[in-house]
């Protein structure tokens, strides 16, 4: 039997006797995906780093609200309201706040803002013999390497004293972007036939400023571009423990295991399209409408391609209009109402008001179009995926970029949350399944048919 033959005989065997019939996870009240019937998810920790709001239960009913997000029990869209006032990048003051439960005074951010910097630079001969040596056709899996092996550089890399493990959670905030940004350089030279740009990580600046200047070849950015892509990471930096990749991190901390492969594996959680790819999604469902649609579409266009898609017959036949709603969120997400208002101000300094009333038309005729189709009243908002992907498309950034640039903000709640594990949660998280397998009867090898 050929190699290919082989292996299509056993993927038909390990299909057919791993699957397990619906009824049985009824049978046996299965959260399955950690969910309770209602769709809300299953209490299984407790957390005072990030809180989503989006309902209330009243009397067992479910009440929409405007959509909160909290950071240590301050409001996001007061903290951005607040750095954004005085003129100021916010990313680092969030990832103090995340990091230590409160607000920096002008000399704590200072501080800290110097030693992220001090940071950012990759050991020796790091970039080359890890990166450039080894690259990756996919950023993310380049990004998870480059974490692991950062494990060979540090002496103490499996300790879990505090100290030890906040010295590596900053190390890692401070290189990821440095990480990523080479990560892409790599990619783009070997698999895109690009030229290779290696800026040097500029210790001086915020963590956006320092991102768009290691990206583009001339290093050159506009204020209002460093401040949208800050936005997009402080609005991205955390998200409460029960989505998917903090979890990991929460997971598998319990273990005890060390930081590097806690934050390693909750970047394979972030890879995946269910979670870190949606923006991307929304990217090309876009694409498809221009396709369809033309340029500078009419509502009534617009809203015709948006039926087609909720009845499958357009874009990836999955029914589903990318970049409208949210698991908890009902009648806003506040990340995507902040960061629509940027975008806003990017696409005028851009001459892109034309495509950002594109994505304003979906979100404004989704809600009507879902209620049609579904028979229902329940409210449909638009997430934050829908605005950060057309900010990244006119920041210019690479679709390759999208979910990587999630993970560099996402490393500051995830390594709040690894800290919270290790000072807070003392056992190993093991939860139960039950094996529903029929007892098998054995027969000798020479029985077998």
């Amino acid at each position: 039997m050929k190699e290919a033959e082989l292996v299509q005989l056993l993927s038909e065997k390990a299909t057919a006797n791993n699957a397990i019939d619906n009824p049985l996870y009824e049978k046996f009240s299965v959260k399955r995906g950690l969910r309770n019937a209602d769709s809300t998810g299953v209490l299984v920790g407790l957390t005072n780093i990030g809180e989503v709001r989006g309902y209330v239960i009243e009397e067992n009913e479910k009440i929409p609200r405007e959509g909160r997000l909290l950071y240590r029990g301050f409001d996001v869209a007061e903290l951005v309201t607040g750095f954004q006032a005085d003129g100021r990048l916010g990313f680092e003051e969030i990832c103090f706040l995340l990091l230590f439960g409160e607000l920096p005074t002008s000399e704590d951010l200072a501080a800290f803002s110097k030693l992220l910097g001090e940071l950012r630079a990759l050991p020796d001969n790091f970039t080359e013999d890890m990166i450039l040596k080894i690259p990756s056709h996919d950023i993310m899996n380049k990004l998870a390497r480059s974490i692991l092996v950062s494990y060979s550089y540090d002496m103490l890399a499996d300790s879990l004293d505090v100290r030890n493990v906040l010295y590596q959670c900053l190390k890692l905030i401070a290189r990821f972007p440095t990480m990523v940004a080479y990560g892409y350089q790599a990619m783009a030279r070997n698999y895109e036939n690009k030229s290779l740009y290696l800026h040097n990580p500029d210790p001086e600046t915020g963590a956006s400023e320092n991102f768009l200047r290691m990206i583009r070849p001339d290093a050159s950015f506009s204020r209002l571009e460093a401040e949208t892509l800050d936005l997009a990471l402080v609005l991205h930096a955390e998200h409460g423990g029960g989505n998917n990749s903090t979890f990991t991190v929460h997971v598998v901390a319990s273990s005890h295991t060390d930081t590097y492969s806690a934050i390693a594996a909750a970047v394979g959680s972030l890879k995946g399209p269910r979670h870190g790819g949606a923006s991307l999604r929304v990217r090309e469902m876009m694409n498809d409408l221009d396709a369809e649609c033309g340029e500078n579409p009419s509502d009534a266009t617009i809203a015709s391609y948006l039926e087609r898609i909720m009845d499958k017959k357009a874009f990836d036949g999955s029914g589903l209009i990318y970049g409208m709603g949210h698991a908890v969120y009902t009648l806003s997400d506040p990340r995507a109402v902040m960061l629509k208002a940027k975008a806003r101000e990017l696409a005028e300094e851009k001459g892109m008001l034309a495509r950002f009333a594109v994505y304003d038309a979906v979100e404004r005729l989704s809600p009507d179009i879902f209620r049609s189709k579904k028979d229902s009243d329940a409210p449909l908002c638009a997430n934050v995926d829908l605005y950060s992907g057309l900010v990244y498309r006119m920041l210019g950034l690479p679709e390759s970029l999208y979910t990587p640039l999630f993970a560099i903000a996402r490393i500051a709640g995830w390594s709040a949350h690894r800290i919270e594990q290790i000072v807070s949660a003392g056992k190993i998280m093991r939860p139960a399944y039950k094996c529903v397998q029929r007892r098998g009867t054995y027969s000798p090898i020479s029985d077998r048919s």
